[in-house]
């Protein structure tokens, strides 16, 4: 997926359908000339539905499409028939997904199960016809109600990645080279810093064709639960990833600090993140010779020792077998 085609932010203006007018209408045949009311009833307004896809990824298709409107409900007629329901209007959106209020800025649903669908806009109710309102007293009643309005509401569509790893790392960190060795992917790669600017996801083929999903998000720096930096706009979706890798290059100067300050933004962003499983990669290990690989190793064993952690480099392929398979059996033992 390029970086082009990954929209996670989006404003939607919904108008639900108003409903249809309740007729006033006499009984009249060859032979009966005053028959009582049988003016039908409207039919209500079309609803607006909001329901989970799971074949999307993206928010991409309301890119060019922000306002959507369902249809109005028709006019009731003769003989009690009410009139037709308004057209109802589903959005289709990808798991991960929040509908917030954009006013209030309150939740209205979150989409994380395949079969979830909601109704995001109630369609007006149609109105009576007059045959509802005769009675001993008024045979004959020559009104009916009025359909009732459709509703307005603005939303707000925040999509968090669901993936069962996300990169987590400083900037120019190597995820974007992981995620490009390990899968199909094609995300933007250079060196510099906040290369990435959106989350690109990728299927990492695994053994007997099984397979998970990554997903590179873009560079943490300190502060960045703050806003600093890309701040709040990349951190929502590493909410959502079953383990969290934290790459670690190995010309960092302290493998350890480095660490911890990618530890301490996540915690203050959200300390519900410490509940998730971690893996520790020191990336681009094809920059160090033997005797460095091995200080290397006994500093991650001193400093890591409970967290799975492992060398690698994306460049040379070393390391990535064993990765993915330290990957496979925390999200089997995860999901067992």
């Amino acid at each position: 997926m390029t970086e082009s085609n990954f929209v996670d932010y989006v404003k939607l203006n919904l108008k639900s359908g108003k409903g249809g007018k309740g007729s006033v209408h006499l009984h009249r045949e060859k032979y009966i000339t005053k028959g009582g009311p049988d003016g039908g009833d409207g039919g209500r307004g079309g609803h607006i539905f909001i329901r989970a896809n799971p074949n999307l990824w993206t928010l991409y298709s309301f890119k060019y499409t922000r306002h959507f409107m369902a249809g109005h409900g028709g006019d009731g007629s003769k003989n009690r028939s009410t009139g037709a329901q308004g057209k109802d209007v589903y959005i289709d959106v990808p798991l991960g997904t929040v509908v917030k209020n954009s006013e209030t800025e309150a939740v209205l649903f979150e989409i994380v199960e395949p079969e979830q669908e909601f109704i995001l806009l109630e369609g007006g109710k149609g109105g009576l016809g007059n045959w509802n309102f005769k009675s001993s007293t008024n045979q004959t009643p020559r009104y009916a109600q009025p359909g009732i309005p459709g509703n307005e509401l603005n939303v707000t569509l925040e999509l968090k990645v669901l993936a069962d790893v996300g990169l987590v790392g400083f900037p120019n960190a190597g995820k974007s080279t992981l995620l490009a060795a390990l899968t199909a992917a094609k995300p933007k790669i250079a060196d510099y810093e906040f290369t990435t600017l959106k989350p690109n996801l990728g299927i990492v083929p695994y053994r007997d064709l099984q397979s998970f999903v990554m997903a590179d998000i873009p560079g943490i720096i300190q502060g960045a639960a703050e806003g600093k930096g890309l701040g709040h706009y990349f951190l929502r979706h590493i909410e959502r990833n079953s383990i969290l890798l934290f790459m670690i290059p190995s010309d960092t100067p302290d493998v350890k600090k480095s660490f911890d300050i990618l530890f301490k933004e996540l915690r203050t962003y959200n300390p519900e993140l410490m509940d998730k499983e971690f893996i520790v990669v020191l990336s681009k290990c094809d920059l160090l010779d033997d005797e460095l690989k091995s200080e290397y190793a006994e500093e991650m064993m001193k400093n890591f020792g409970e967290i799975p952690y492992c060398m690698i480099s994306a460049v040379d392929q070393s390391g990535l077998l064993p990765l993915k398979d330290m990957i496979w059996k925390i999200l089997n033992a995860s999901h067992a």
